[in-house]
């Protein structure tokens, strides 16, 4: 079994965070995903937001894991929970299938921190019952799969942070790529003057609406 914990600081507060990371899907650091539904969405009385979301997700298999696997995609669950008062956001994601290959289970906290930024803590284990003299080799491709993913993760979510930022976008409601598609066509857009920017939300915005065929 293998273990990862990481902390990340964001300098934006937890709101744009917290919105950043549930519209990150999709975005150029993860064409790996290729579907994310809402399956369940739940607020309690004390004003805590539940949300169940099941990804589709598209691995690269190593030559010697394309026997043992039989099909490179994998179903994940992700199950969400947001404290708006308490202003923290707990999220735990695990794969449904290969699950005896290997299991990855992922927690992710956000939290407001005193200084009005945001405290991001990712833990994860990764585990394999598969035997025959590959439990180490898969255990050990997982964490290194997982580093890489978490890098790109955080690029994914840098992204949508620096959109939401330039955009004035904080108080949109909590959604799905729909609802920043749909944000996409503001006439808001127009106050991006940079270059960069601008690039930034082309590129989005084809991963969100790409073009009809013709």
């Amino acid at each position: 079994m293998k273990f990862f914990s990481q902390s990340f600081l964001y300098d934006d507060p937890w709101s744009i965070v917290s919105l950043a990371y549930f519209l990150r899907y999709p975005n150029p650091y993860a064409s790996h995903v290729l579907t994310c539904d809402v399956i369940s969405r739940t607020l309690t009385p004390s004003g805590t937001l539940l949300t169940t979301r099941l990804i589709l997700k598209r691995g690269a298999l190593p030559r010697w894991a394309q026997n043992i696997v039989g099909r490179a995609e994998s179903w994940v669950l992700e199950e969400s929970e947001v404290d708006p008062l308490g202003k923290m956001v707990r999220c735990r994601t695990k794969n449904l299938d290969h699950v005896k290959v290997m299991q990855v289970e992922e927690w992710v906290m956000f939290r407001h921190t005193p200084e009005g930024k945001t405290l991001q803590t990712t833990e994860a284990r990764i585990r394999s019952g598969f035997g025959w003299g590959l439990t180490k080799k898969i255990e050990n491709h997982g964490l290194n799969r997982f580093k890489a993913n978490v890098q790109r993760s955080r690029e994914g979510v840098s992204l949508i942070l620096n959109l939401l930022r330039q955009s004035r976008l904080q108080t949109m409601t909590l959604g799905g790529a729909e609802s920043l598609s749909s944000v996409l066509e503001s006439p808001d857009r127009d106050n991006l003057t940079s270059r960069t920017s601008t690039g930034a939300w082309a590129r989005l915005k084809s991963w969100i609406s790409p073009p009809s065929p013709t």
